[in-house]
């Protein structure tokens, strides 16, 4: 991959919108926009708060079919699995599901409230990639539509697109399934932005005939999306993105700031 910097990842951009007026840009979030990974974050910090025995069930059974011990406590399966995933021998998607819906029984107007602290504790302000924020200002200044496209959980991604300046209707995540009374359930809305669920996410919002104008990714789940675009940037690339890089032909890195 080449490397190509801000300023012309910007010229590109704008160069798009005057030939496909009405088209948008689109970010993923973790290593993206930011260092690090807030659904981790965001995990980690809800095991220490606890899990709620609503959640019970689907772990055993989520545990169980990654043949994950499912004794102890909601939080003692949750910490396993996880810990399968980290040695990886437990699915990345359905990890970002679990992570989504451990807040069960939990109400949305609690883990909204429980995100908006976080952000804050995260000290995710500090965390933000300066080269990716002025494209995100750039797009928003010219009237471009910025969309932010995430696997990690609904509650924590709406709380860094607003940090960033990116409005939340235009933030896709992983949703956690809630019952008539706004009580979150053990359960996800599918298919969750990971992936080709990354395209899916985008064009129930843009429509077939919108064009995107770029996509921005550091990962392999990643690639769905920047191949969907006309300009696919790397922002400091996972080893995972830089092995699939023939799969996205036209595929640059931003420079670092």
């Amino acid at each position: 991959m080449r490397t190509i910097t801000v300023n012309e990842v910007i010229l590109a951009i704008d160069e798009a919108r005057e030939r496909e007026p009405g088209g948008a840009v689109a970010f993923d979030g973790d290593g993206t926009l930011w260092s690090g990974d807030i659904g981790e974050d965001f995990f980690a910090a809800f095991l220490d708060r606890g899990v709620h025995d609503a959640a019970r069930e689907a772990l055993v059974r989520e545990a169980a079919a990654e043949d994950v011990d499912i004794s102890g406590t909601p939080r003692e399966i949750a910490q396993r699995i996880h810990a399968a995933y980290v040695a990886g021998t437990f699915p990345e998607e359905r990890v970002c599901e679990i992570m989504t819906w451990v807040a069960a029984g939990w109400s949305r107007t609690e883990l909204d409230r429980f995100c908006g602290e976080l952000v804050e504790t995260l000290r995710l302000g500090d965390r933000l990639h300066a080269e990716t924020i002025r494209i995100v200002e750039h797009a928003r200044r010219v009237g471009i539509d910025v969309y932010l496209v995430s696997a990690s959980p609904r509650a924590i991604v709406e709380q860094a697109a607003r940090l960033v300046g990116i409005e939340r209707t235009n933030a896709m995540a992983a949703r956690e399934a809630c019952n008539a009374a706004g009580i979150v359930e053990a359960a996800i809305e599918r298919p969750i932005p990971y992936g080709p669920g990354k395209v899916t996410h985008l064009r129930e919002r843009l429509g077939e005939a919108r064009v995107l104008y770029a996509a921005f990714g550091d990962n392999a789940f990643d690639v769905p999306m920047l191949r969907e675009s006309r300009h696919p940037v790397a922002v400091r690339p996972k080893a995972r993105l830089v092995d699939r890089a023939a799969e996205v032909p036209a595929l640059v890195e931003l420079e670092r700031r």
